[in-house]
């Protein structure tokens, strides 16, 4: 419990954290002291510097509490300072920006992508710089240890049917083998290859001992991605490493933090944040206050951890690290060999992002002052629409934040206009959008950016007139000449080309168009193979999924002969012969 102060004289000599506080009640820093009464009078010193001086002329109380050791009191600071995100505090801004791999805490573990790290009991693993590859992994690895992917347990779905499944659901496999399948996906994760590779390569001669070929072909097969994919995803070191390497950069303006994750002598991970409160601070200042912040919570604590420079507290967060993980921890700061090349590498890191974000802040800052709007458009919400002559008509809504993508806010709509009328296509998209802001659902944008010209521009000043949504800019981005046009403003606004301002409207406008043209190849093709074979009479699902799983999807059954067909098990000479018809009967 806090106890409230305004004298630091009536403090106690013992360890705890102070929480100094505006008129308001307002937590301005969160501190903690190995004698809470010493610390505190340092901040009633005539000599303070120019930060410290700006906090205590706001200053008016304090509430403290005490502790029984240090370590205790770091632990709670961390805790109130990710928890309050006080404003003269460093503080790690984790936007979540790069995606971990959890593992559920469930009888029957899934495996899955995710934004947020919970304390919910599941295993989480990052995180990875590169989403679109990681899909790509995760999904590999589930049909490769054939790991269930269904919410609900509800029965044998089509992942059983097309072998991707073992079916926890329906009792086809025990949980102590399901686990083991679960193990060996966490392995690849830990960097634990080897284990993967020795069990795949012993279950391949096993295979072939047996003279089952086509499984030893099969599991050939998966040895040969799974090297490849390690081939792709990791860098490798001379000797084994298992660590993590933090380095920072920082200005007058900004300060990021930037972690590699190795293991096994393998780069698996790297995340990068911006640290609010730590401008014109020490790259020393700046670490310690991440690593008390960045390891608070469920991620994995490393055996070691290495900084380019020494840390206040260092002895007092390796205990606190080395509790968090059971086991020795260490934080090192090497001069010469792997680690210091490492930390190098990583410091190289920090500031090329802080050098992007600055770039991104200019960039911003230009739009702003170009378009003439009232803020610096930090939230933009892109707008596109992608149709074949007004057929299975779709709209994508993307987001940038900061001059970066937030994919959880993107939105896909099925439009339901009919014909082709991209304008009312543009209409129904952005009404269905902002009404909701009407009615306060979702975070306000502070420049709306709609893919096209005059006519899309005024369609969608005509929405926000009818629906009164006042106060938020919309520009449109004609694509021909990248000219850009302002409401009531008869000529577009020609920015340079080789502005910052511009290029980013560019990346914006490219990304919605491309978001909309997915999802609309998506929907052509759920529905061309939805559609062809339901047609064929004698074709039912069961039929339909041995197709599909023998020749992959179909475009490959299209050029498929009829010999070809009538491999696949159930298929008779006469079906195949109507199949083949069905696909060639225009030829």
């Amino acid at each position: 419990m806090a106890i409230k102060s305004n004298d630091p004289d009536d403090l106690p000599l013992k360890p705890g954290v102070y929480l100094l506080k505006d008129s308001e009640d307002r937590i301005l820093y969160v501190g903690k002291a190995k004698s809470l009464k010493k610390r505190v009078k340092s901040y009633f010193r005539s000599d303070l510097d120019p930060k410290t001086s700006a906090l205590m002329k706001q200053f008016n109380h304090l509430e403290y509490m005490v502790t029984d050791t240090e370590k205790e009191a770091l632990i709670l600071e961390s805790n109130l300072i990710k928890k309050h995100m006080p404003r003269y505090n460093i503080r790690l801004k984790d936007d979540k920006r790069y995606p971990y791999i959890k593992v559920t805490n469930e009888t029957f573990p899934r495996v899955l992508i995710t934004r947020r790290v919970l304390d919910d009991g599941s295993y989480y693993y990052g995180p990875f710089p590169e989403a679109t590859a990681l899909k790509r992994l995760v999904k590999f690895l589930k049909a490769l240890f054939k790991v269930r992917d269904c919410k609900k347990m509800d029965g044998p779905c089509l992942n059983y049917q097309i072998d991707l499944c073992n079916a926890p659901c329906d009792k086809k496999i025990t949980e102590e083998d399901y686990k083991k399948l679960v193990e060996n996906v966490s392995f690849f994760f830990e960097g634990k290859y080897d284990e993967i590779m020795e069990a795949l390569k012993s279950e391949m001669n096993e295979a072939a001992q047996k003279h089952e070929y086509e499984k030893a072909a099969i599991l050939r097969d998966q040895l040969n991605s799974v090297e490849d994919v390690l081939e792709k995803q990791k860098m490798e070191f001379t000797r084994s490493l298992d660590q993590d390497v933090v380095a920072s950069a920082s200005d007058k303006e900004l300060a990021c933090a930037v972690v590699f994750s190795v293991r096994e002598g393998k780069i698996i991970g790297k995340d990068d944040f911006l640290m609010s409160g730590a401008e014109n601070t020490s790259e020393e200042k700046i670490i310690s206050a991440f690593l008390k912040q960045y390891y608070t919570g469920p991620r994995h604590v490393p055996a070691k951890i290495i900084i380019p420079k020494d840390v206040e507290d260092r002895k007092l967060i390796e205990e606190w690290l080395s509790e968090k993980r059971e086991a020795p921890v260490t934080i090192e700061i090497p001069t010469e060999g792997v680690e210091y090349r490492l930390t190098q590498m990583v410091s190289k890191n920090a500031e090329i992002i802080l050098n992007h974000q600055k770039e991104v802040k200019g960039a911003l800052l230009d739009l702003k002052k170009y378009l003439g709007i009232p803020r610096i458009p930090k939230r933009i919400e892109a707008f596109d629409i992608s149709n074949i002559s007004g057929k299975m008509a779709v709209g994508s809504m993307v987001v940038f934040e900061n001059g970066a993508p937030n994919k959880k806010f993107y939105r896909k709509y099925k439009i339901k206009t009919e014909g082709p009328d991209d304008y009312a296509m543009m209409r129904e998209m952005l009404e269905r959008r902002y009404t909701n802001l009407v009615d306060d659902k979702g975070p306000v944008p502070d420049l709306v950016l709609v893919d096209g010209g005059k006519g899309q521009l005024n369609v969608a000043t005509d929405v926000f007139k009818t629906l009164d949504v006042h106060n938020i800019p919309v520009i449109g981005l004609a694509k021909e000449f990248e000219h850009v046009f302002i409401p009531q403003t008869p000529s577009p606004l020609i920015l340079p080309r080789d502005s910052e301002a511009l290029l980013l409207l560019q990346r914006i406008r490219d990304e919605a168009h491309r978001f909309a043209v997915n999802y609309h190849k998506n929907l052509r093709s759920k529905e061309f193979e939805r559609s062809v074979l339901d047609e064929i009479h004698g074709v039912g699902n069961k039929r339909k999924i041995k197709l599909l799983k023998h020749f992959g999807d179909v475009s490959n059954l299209e050029k498929a002969s009829v010999t070809d067909i009538a491999m696949v098990e159930g298929i008779s000479n006469k079906l195949a012969i109507k199949i083949y018809q069905h696909f060639n009967e225009s030829v």
